[in-house]
């Protein structure tokens, strides 16, 4: 078994080092806040002070944050997990940041002696525990060759798709369908619902027809009844969004759903509803429709 480090212990990074213990990998782990770790250190984690006492202790060194500012605090500085990489080490960077930003990082890993792959995941906190998430990868070849057995403990799906960055590229391009098929199946449900057929019906409907993909089975009964913690909220759902018109500008690529899905994420923002799941965004089309929740 390898030893792991796993920087980022959110409601995904948490649950994916609750997968690697179950695999007998050796994890030791740095969260800011170390009270919501504290079941993992209850269930044999290892505890690191800091991202720099993390990577020193771990061959591979997992991290998943929530945005390019939380990457750059645990990866920079006399604390940061670059400070603590040595030849032959290998960073696992999950966080959704922009491409450019996660190359840059990975030169800054390269110079240590390391190597760094990109390795953003799709899916859900359910999906996680079913054993159905997805993994990209972007990064040198043989680099992959050595992360994707660890990978496969956290995931059965995982794909290499090319240089450093590439796999950021990709999840980009899936989460910005995410919202975008959030906003149509809350236009589907209400204009069921304002036509008299009841919204559980419309959910049950909708849930089970064509339109069915993966994430309206899982997110579309939310529209009924919100979780009680996000599982992915309504701030990082825009950042990611952000982060496609940024790609979009780029690469000359309209994106003109996005562009719509974003402004309701804004307007949830500015009624309050910033740390609900995205799926909040029924709400602010439910009260453009004059439906309450």
């Amino acid at each position: 078994m390898a030893k792991l480090g796993f920087i980022g212990l959110g409601v995904m990074g948490g649950q994916m080092v609750s997968r690697l213990l179950d695999k007998g990998h050796v994890v030791t782990g740095y969260n800011r806040t170390r009270s919501k770790a504290q079941w993992l250190v209850d269930r044999g984690m290892k505890w690191g002070d800091t991202p720099r006492a993390v990577a020193a202790a771990a061959d591979f060194i997992f991290v998943m944050v929530t945005n390019s500012d939380a990457l750059k605090s645990v990866a920079e500085g006399p604390d940061g997990y670059v400070a603590g990489l040595a030849a032959g080490k290998v960073v696992i960077d999950m966080s959704t940041v922009s491409p450019t930003a996660s190359r840059a990082l990975a030169a800054k890993v390269r110079e240590k002696g390391a190597d760094m792959v990109d390795s953003p995941v799709s899916g859900s906190v359910s999906t996680l525990q079913e054993g159905k998430l997805s993994v990209m990868v972007g990064g040198r070849r043989e680099t992959f060759d050595r992360v994707q057995p660890l990978l496969q403990d956290i995931g059965p799906k995982v794909s290499y798709v090319g240089n450093n960055g590439l796999a950021l590229s990709i999840k980009i391009a899936i989460n910005l369908s995410l919202a975008v098929q959030m906003l149509a199946f809350s236009e589907g449900v209400l204009l069921a619902e304002k036509s008299g057929i009841t919204r559980e019906t419309a959910v049950d409907v909708l849930t089970h027809s064509a339109i069915a993909s993966p994430m309206v089975q899982y997110r579309g009964p939310f529209v009924l009844k919100l979780p009680e913690e996000a599982w992915f909220n309504v701030n990082m759902m825009q950042k990611d969004l952000m982060l496609a018109l940024e790609m979009g500008r780029e690469l000359n690529v309209p994106l003109p759903t996005t562009a719509v899905s974003n402004e309701f994420l804004t307007a949830a923002r500015g009624m309050g509803l910033v740390e609900q799941d995205f799926a909040v965004m029924f709400d602010v089309l439910a009260r453009m429709s004059g439906v309450s929740r």
